[in-house]
Protein backbone atom coordinates (compact mmCIF):
# COMPACT_ATOMS: atom_id res chain seq x y z
CA UNK A 1 0.00 0.00 0.00
CA UNK A 2 1.34 3.13 -0.80
CA UNK A 3 -0.02 6.86 -0.13
CA UNK A 4 1.36 8.80 -3.25
CA UNK A 5 3.57 10.93 -2.12
CA UNK A 6 6.51 10.61 -3.99
CA UNK A 7 9.79 9.77 -1.90
CA UNK A 8 12.38 10.45 -4.78
CA UNK A 9 12.67 10.56 -8.68
CA UNK A 10 15.24 7.83 -10.16
CA UNK A 11 16.91 7.40 -13.17
CA UNK A 12 16.20 3.67 -15.21
CA UNK A 13 20.03 2.94 -16.03
CA UNK A 14 19.51 -0.20 -17.23
CA UNK A 15 16.73 -2.43 -19.35
CA UNK A 16 17.45 -5.92 -20.04
CA UNK A 17 14.48 -7.28 -21.87
CA UNK A 18 13.41 -11.07 -21.58
CA UNK A 19 11.18 -13.21 -24.18
CA UNK A 20 7.98 -11.49 -22.39
CA UNK A 21 9.54 -9.62 -19.82
CA UNK A 22 12.34 -6.75 -19.07
CA UNK A 23 14.35 -6.05 -15.79
CA UNK A 24 14.79 -2.65 -14.91
CA UNK A 25 17.67 -1.53 -12.89
CA UNK A 26 17.06 2.35 -11.57
CA UNK A 27 19.63 4.46 -9.52
CA UNK A 28 18.43 6.30 -7.09
CA UNK A 29 19.27 8.97 -4.95
CA UNK A 30 21.82 8.64 -2.23
CA UNK A 31 20.64 8.04 1.22
CA UNK A 32 17.43 6.84 -0.35
CA UNK A 33 18.14 3.34 -0.12
CA UNK A 34 19.38 0.52 1.49
CA UNK A 35 16.38 -1.72 -0.18
CA UNK A 36 14.95 -5.42 0.94
CA UNK A 37 15.13 -8.24 -1.73
CA UNK A 38 11.17 -8.35 -2.01
CA UNK A 39 10.03 -4.82 -0.57
CA UNK A 40 7.28 -3.45 -2.85
CA UNK A 41 7.50 -0.03 -4.14
CA UNK A 42 5.84 2.33 -6.52
CA UNK A 43 7.85 3.26 -9.63
CA UNK A 44 5.57 5.33 -11.82
CA UNK A 45 2.44 4.23 -10.07
CA UNK A 46 2.65 0.53 -10.74
CA UNK A 47 3.73 -1.61 -7.56
CA UNK A 48 6.49 -3.64 -8.45
CA UNK A 49 9.31 -5.77 -6.00
CA UNK A 50 12.82 -5.41 -5.77
CA UNK A 51 14.97 -8.41 -6.68
CA UNK A 52 17.99 -7.17 -6.86
CA UNK A 53 19.67 -4.03 -5.16
CA UNK A 54 22.89 -1.83 -4.36
CA UNK A 55 22.94 1.23 -2.35
CA UNK A 56 22.50 3.59 -4.78
CA UNK A 57 20.18 1.54 -7.04
CA UNK A 58 17.76 -1.16 -7.51
CA UNK A 59 16.31 -3.34 -9.79
CA UNK A 60 12.81 -4.86 -10.70
CA UNK A 61 10.60 -7.41 -12.93
CA UNK A 62 8.27 -6.08 -15.17
CA UNK A 63 6.05 -8.56 -16.31
CA UNK A 64 4.30 -9.07 -19.82
CA UNK A 65 1.03 -8.02 -18.52
CA UNK A 66 2.47 -5.25 -17.30
CA UNK A 67 3.93 -3.65 -20.01
CA UNK A 68 0.40 -4.27 -22.30
CA UNK A 69 -1.28 -2.24 -19.41
CA UNK A 70 0.96 0.56 -18.04
CA UNK A 71 2.90 3.18 -19.35
CA UNK A 72 6.10 1.54 -18.65
CA UNK A 73 5.99 -0.17 -22.04
CA UNK A 74 7.74 3.25 -23.23
CA UNK A 75 10.56 2.61 -20.38
CA UNK A 76 13.86 3.54 -21.84
CA UNK A 77 17.30 4.31 -20.27
CA UNK A 78 18.22 7.78 -18.89
CA UNK A 79 14.26 8.37 -18.01
CA UNK A 80 13.27 9.70 -14.53
CA UNK A 81 10.62 7.73 -12.90
CA UNK A 82 8.50 8.62 -9.63
CA UNK A 83 9.31 6.17 -6.85
CA UNK A 84 7.97 5.74 -3.39
CA UNK A 85 8.25 2.91 -0.80
CA UNK A 86 5.34 1.08 0.84
CA UNK A 87 3.86 2.84 3.75
CA UNK A 88 4.76 1.80 7.20
CA UNK A 89 1.88 0.63 9.03
CA UNK A 90 1.29 3.72 11.77
CA UNK A 91 2.83 5.68 9.99
CA UNK A 92 1.29 9.42 8.63
CA UNK A 93 -0.95 9.40 5.10
CA UNK A 94 -0.44 12.24 3.55
CA UNK A 95 -1.96 11.53 0.29
CA UNK A 96 -4.75 8.62 -0.16
CA UNK A 97 -5.27 5.09 -0.54
CA UNK A 98 -2.79 3.94 -3.52
CA UNK A 99 -2.53 0.24 -4.43
CA UNK A 100 -0.22 0.16 -7.10
CA UNK A 101 -2.46 -1.49 -9.18
CA UNK A 102 -2.98 0.93 -12.78
CA UNK A 103 -6.62 0.84 -13.75
CA UNK A 104 -5.64 2.84 -17.16
CA UNK A 105 -3.46 4.81 -19.65
CA UNK A 106 -4.39 7.80 -20.56
CA UNK A 107 -3.07 10.99 -22.45
CA UNK A 108 -1.81 14.00 -21.54
CA UNK A 109 -4.01 16.30 -23.51
CA UNK A 110 -2.73 20.05 -22.70
CA UNK A 111 -0.89 22.22 -19.86
CA UNK A 112 -1.80 25.76 -19.18
CA UNK A 113 0.05 28.03 -17.02
CA UNK A 114 -2.14 29.92 -13.87
CA UNK A 115 -1.04 32.57 -11.23
CA UNK A 116 0.84 29.73 -8.68
CA UNK A 117 0.43 26.72 -10.48
CA UNK A 118 -0.25 24.81 -13.29
CA UNK A 119 -3.77 22.99 -14.99
CA UNK A 120 -3.21 19.99 -16.76
CA UNK A 121 -5.68 18.09 -19.11
CA UNK A 122 -5.72 14.31 -19.49
CA UNK A 123 -7.85 11.92 -21.70
CA UNK A 124 -8.79 8.98 -19.83
CA UNK A 125 -11.28 6.43 -21.48
CA UNK A 126 -14.36 7.06 -20.54
CA UNK A 127 -15.24 3.97 -18.26
CA UNK A 128 -13.25 5.06 -15.38
CA UNK A 129 -14.58 8.73 -15.18
CA UNK A 130 -17.42 6.99 -13.03
CA UNK A 131 -14.83 6.43 -10.14
CA UNK A 132 -13.44 9.94 -10.43
CA UNK A 133 -15.40 12.96 -8.86
CA UNK A 134 -14.45 16.68 -8.53
CA UNK A 135 -11.84 17.43 -5.58
CA UNK A 136 -11.62 13.71 -5.25
CA UNK A 137 -8.35 11.85 -4.99
CA UNK A 138 -6.43 10.12 -8.36
CA UNK A 139 -3.30 8.63 -8.62
CA UNK A 140 -1.33 10.03 -11.33
CA UNK A 141 1.82 8.15 -12.27
CA UNK A 142 1.91 7.01 -8.97
CA UNK A 143 1.04 11.13 -7.76
CA UNK A 144 -1.83 11.91 -5.62
CA UNK A 145 -3.34 14.37 -6.39
CA UNK A 146 -6.75 16.33 -6.09
CA UNK A 147 -9.34 16.44 -9.02
CA UNK A 148 -10.23 19.96 -10.06
CA UNK A 149 -13.14 18.95 -12.69
CA UNK A 150 -14.06 15.88 -14.77
CA UNK A 151 -15.99 15.38 -17.89
CA UNK A 152 -17.02 11.75 -19.59
CA UNK A 153 -13.30 11.40 -21.08
CA UNK A 154 -10.98 14.19 -19.34
CA UNK A 155 -10.00 15.43 -16.09
CA UNK A 156 -8.08 18.45 -14.69
CA UNK A 157 -5.63 18.74 -12.23
CA UNK A 158 -3.09 21.51 -10.80
CA UNK A 159 -0.15 21.21 -10.03
CA UNK A 160 1.92 23.49 -7.52
CA UNK A 161 5.40 24.34 -8.01
CA UNK A 162 6.56 21.77 -5.44
CA UNK A 163 4.77 18.69 -7.00
CA UNK A 164 6.36 19.57 -10.46
CA UNK A 165 9.66 20.07 -9.06
CA UNK A 166 9.84 16.58 -6.75
CA UNK A 167 7.68 14.24 -9.71
CA UNK A 168 8.70 13.34 -13.35
CA UNK A 169 5.22 15.18 -13.93
CA UNK A 170 6.67 18.65 -14.63
CA UNK A 171 8.42 16.30 -17.86
CA UNK A 172 5.15 15.56 -18.90
CA UNK A 173 4.26 16.77 -23.29
CA UNK A 174 1.32 16.79 -24.54
CA UNK A 175 0.56 13.19 -26.48
CA UNK A 176 2.47 11.74 -23.57
CA UNK A 177 0.89 8.20 -21.60
CA UNK A 178 0.28 8.31 -17.81
CA UNK A 179 -1.07 5.64 -15.44
CA UNK A 180 -3.99 6.11 -13.77
CA UNK A 181 -5.51 4.61 -10.71
CA UNK A 182 -8.91 5.62 -9.43
CA UNK A 183 -9.73 5.73 -5.58
CA UNK A 184 -10.17 2.32 -4.94
CA UNK A 185 -12.85 3.23 -2.57
CA UNK A 186 -14.57 4.45 -5.39
CA UNK A 187 -14.67 1.11 -6.68
CA UNK A 188 -16.25 -0.76 -2.89
CA UNK A 189 -18.79 1.10 -2.93
CA UNK A 190 -20.29 0.37 -6.54
CA UNK A 191 -19.09 -3.46 -5.86
CA UNK A 192 -21.15 -2.97 -2.44
CA UNK A 193 -23.78 -1.46 -3.85
CA UNK A 194 -24.31 -4.26 -6.42
CA UNK A 195 -23.57 -2.08 -9.75
CA UNK A 196 -20.13 -3.52 -10.95
CA UNK A 197 -19.92 -4.43 -14.04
Amino acid sequence: MFTGLIGAMGEVSRVDHTREALTLTIRTPIGYGPFSHGESISVDGVCLSVIASTESSFSVDVMRETLLVTSLKNVALGKQVNLERAMLAGGRMGGHYVQGHVDTVGKLEKREPGEKWEYFTFQIPRKFTRYIVKRGSIAIQGVSLTVVDVSKKHLVVSLIPETLRATNLSALRPGDDVNFEVDILAKYVEKALGKAK
